[in-house]
């Protein structure tokens, strides 16, 4: 295997780097990129630093993904990244001459024990813990990671907030995450994908959808494929008065995803009160949750508070 170094002052088409091994040769404006011709897979497991199921850990391994990633980061000379459960650092590597600052959040002690070892960045900082128990680190302006899948409910929580109390601190958050919910995050009205996390994380945040990826991207291969979105925090295009009781609408009318509303929100309203209502708003009285946008499930709610004054 032979290696070269390019410099270059843009984003590269193309970048392979081996884990714990190739590193940035230069910061700045102007950055050395090390590549190399070998078809040998990113990452080659050893005896000391294996994937713990535990963790949920599933190290990717793509050069294509690794590149779409970094491209989907819009990257800022100014920017200052968290990346969660950063891994063997393939991504980090990327990540770190293009930008001021990367903190890394990694819960495997082992991985950090290596980490420390061979990333000597000095716009790099690793925290040793999980995201979901430390403050969010100050400054950070966008998230750009490769996320555990058995936690991604609790990440998004820790990242945007709720309803009632949303954090506005990222410009940009991208993620790698399970399809499935990948395709829910970005999914309209209609869709079959789109269900209630869809309207929640689209109240607070616009939602798009990047690439596909397959299994075979990471090492060991997961048992579902992939997909990379982005997601930009905004304040709700429309509010409602009562973040609380619309979170409360949403996990009734989408408890039962195949039955009318009138029938899922029978705890709230009642059934006929709630079709005068609907087709006041110009909705058939026989629409289903996965039907409403998110500005009609606020219409909604706050049609129903007043309907109770």
């Amino acid at each position: 295997m032979t290696i070269s170094v390019i410099i270059t002052n843009k984003l590269p088409k193309f970048v392979r780097l081996h884990p714990f091994g190739v590193q940035p040769y230069k910061f700045g404006s102007t950055c050395a990129i090390a590549m190399t011709n070998s078809d040998n897979p990113i990452y080659v497991p050893s005896k000391t630093i294996r994937p713990r199921k535990q963790f949920g850990q599933h190290w990717l391994r793509s050069d294509d993904v690794l590149n779409k990633i970094l491209r989907a980061g819009q990257l800022q000379p100014s920017d200052r990244i968290l990346e969660i459960g950063p891994g063997t650092g393939n991504l980090t590597r990327l990540l770190l001459p293009f930008v001021e600052s990367l903190t890394a959040v990694e819960i495997d002690r082992d991985l950090c024990e290596k980490l420390r070892k061979t990333m000597h960045q000095k716009n790099f900082q690793l925290i040793e813990g999980s995201i979901l128990d430390i403050p969010l680190p100050a400054q950070t302006n966008k998230v750009i990671a490769n996320i555990p899948y058995n936690i991604t409910g609790e990440i998004l929580k820790r990242l945007l907030g709720n309803l009632s109390e949303p954090i506005q601190q990222f410009e940009q958050i991208v993620l790698l995450v399970q399809k499935e919910i990948g395709d829910r995050l970005a999914a309209k009205a209609g869709h079959k994908a789109y269900n209630g996390l869809s309207v929640k994380i689209q109240y607070l945040a616009e939602c798009q959808f990047i690439c596909d990826v397959p299994a075979t991207a990471f090492y060991p291969p997961p048992k579902v494929n992939s997909a990379v979105v982005r997601i930009i925090p905004r304040p709700p295009v429309t509010a409602a008065s009562d973040p609380k009781f619309l979170d409360r609408l949403l996990t009734l009318g989408f408890a039962t995803k195949r039955k009318m509303l009138r029938n899922n929100l029978i705890s709230e309203i009642d059934r006929d009160q709630l079709v005068l209502i609907l087709e006041s708003m110009g909705i058939n009285g026989q629409v289903r949750a996965e039907d409403l946008d998110v500005a009609q499930w606020v219409a909604l709610s706050e049609a129903i508070i007043k309907s109770k004054l």
